[in-house]
């Protein structure tokens, strides 16, 4: 392909577009050089042309019509920072039938659609790139596509939401409150005025999706991964972790083997000596488990228009490339592995049970006859005194365990007459893999 120019198209000019269109003017030179030829912001779709925007983007450029920018047989490339779902998806969709490689930042989209989308991108002979869509300027996508292409990649956990970890940095480090926390967080820009996606975990379970889809090749769905929200995270809970060695973190989990996958995402009583337990306020990181590489971490700014538009502007660079060597849209997406997710019965686990129980004889021999019932062993078991004279705390931490006889254990401890209240549960991890 005999070009002096790459004309892009970029449907949105918000905090990520805005991020873009600064990377592509002020390292014109550098693009370039690594090209070998110049790649130009040729239009650029917003909602209101008449609105004042921090940009030095021609406006001549802009256009409220999509179609100008799809339909322009001059354009050779789409980049979506548009952000929202239907609207962002038709744009990708009709860009791909229009054999115009993509780039997005849409983890709804790809969560959702991605599948889909990278189909039907192979099917026109064109790229779909998604590096942003997950934890912001960190490059794990491109990382497991190819840094780890050789390697059989086994579990994936980590911080992939900075809001929920920047409220639980400021809850045990400031003694903050979770409503305190989230109200300086939403002030910062780091939460939106609704913060449901991001505390009730559903922002990281769609990266979490992307993120199992492409290491272990299957097709894995937003509806595979098990979501448990922080909302119920007191200051009490981290201070009890402290005590036991642990800090409390949002975490997802990515993890296969013989049996199938098991996706995740909920608060942890993370082992203080895991590496993620440093990752703090608004930064990410992903913990990756390869068979011949072992144990890597990726840290950095989850978010934010800089660190986002660094990661698609990367993804620029290599669909320009492959259109400048005439590669573009060969890469095969059909997933290797039939999807396999596994039951209740086959997800395990370690867990955290604070209960409130009445202070009377038989009472433990109660609570052990229910775990043992369960095929629960108990790694840990501590009485202290409740509030009232008539009332103890027990706190517990078990052995792995299947998910399924958990939630027995909680049914049959709510039952209980003995069991005044479950104050709170959470999975445990360790230092180490079991």
């Amino acid at each position: 392909m005999t070009k002096k120019s790459i004309n892009i198209g970029m449907l949105g000019l918000g905090t990520v577009g805005s991020g873009v269109a600064t990377i592509l003017r002020e390292n014109e030179k550098e693009l370039t050089q690594r090209l070998g030829v110049s790649v130009r912001l040729s239009k650029v779709l917003v909602r209101d042309l008449d609105k004042q925007r921090n940009t030095t983007i021609d406006a001549s450029l802009m256009t409220t019509n999509m179609a100008d920018i799809i339909e322009d047989p001059s354009v050779d490339l789409i980049v979506e920072v548009m952000g929202g779902m239907e609207e962002a998806r038709d744009a990708i969709e009709q860009a791909l039938l229009s054999k115009k490689p993509v780039i997005t930042a849409n983890k709804d989209v790809m969560a959702l659609h991605g599948h889909a989308l990278l189909r039907l991108a192979e099917e026109n002979k064109c790229d779909l790139y998604y590096e942003a869509s997950v934890a912001g300027g960190i490059p794990i996508i491109r990382t497991l596509e190819d840094g780890l292409a050789s390697d059989r990649i086994s579990g994936i956990m980590g911080i992939v939401n900075g809001t929920t970890n920047y409220i639980l940095t400021k809850m045990k480090e400031e003694n903050w409150t979770y409503e305190e926390a989230l109200t300086k967080a939403q002030e910062l820009g780091f939460a939106e005025a609704d913060p449901t996606s991001d505390v009730e975990g559903l922002d990281a379970a769609r990266k979490m999706a992307i993120l199992a889809s492409l290491a272990f090749s299957m097709e894995v769905h937003l509806q595979d991964v098990a979501v448990n929200g922080m909302t119920n995270i007191t200051s009490k809970d981290l201070e009890l972790a402290e005590q036991f060695g642990y800090s409390v973190k949002m975490i997802g989990f990515a993890e296969r083997d013989e049996e199938g996958v098991d996706v995740s995402v909920e608060p942890v009583f993370l082992a203080s000596s895991h590496p993620l337990a440093s990752v703090r306020n608004e930064y990410n990181a992903v913990y990756v488990y390869g068979d011949a590489v072992g144990e890597t971490m990726f840290y950095g700014p989850g978010a934010g228009s800089m660190p986002t538009a660094t990661s698609v502007v990367s993804d620029i660079l290599a669909a320009c490339r492959n259109l400048l060597l005439g590669v573009s849209g060969l890469r095969s997406h059909n997933p290797m592995n039939e999807r396999c997710i596994k039951s209740e019965e086959e997800q395990h686990a370690q867990f955290f049970h604070r209960l409130l129980v009445k202070d009377e004889v038989g009472v433990f021999s109660e609570l052990t006859s229910i775990y043992s019932k369960h095929h629960a062993s108990l790694g840990s078991i501590i009485q202290r005194p409740g509030n009232q004279t008539d009332e103890a705390e027990v706190i517990l931490i078990t052995h792995r365990l299947s998910r399924k006889n958990h939630r027995e254990i909680i049914e049959e401890l709510e039952a209980s007459t003995s069991v005044k209240e479950i104050i709170s549960q959470y999975r445990v991890e360790g230092g180490e893999r079991s």
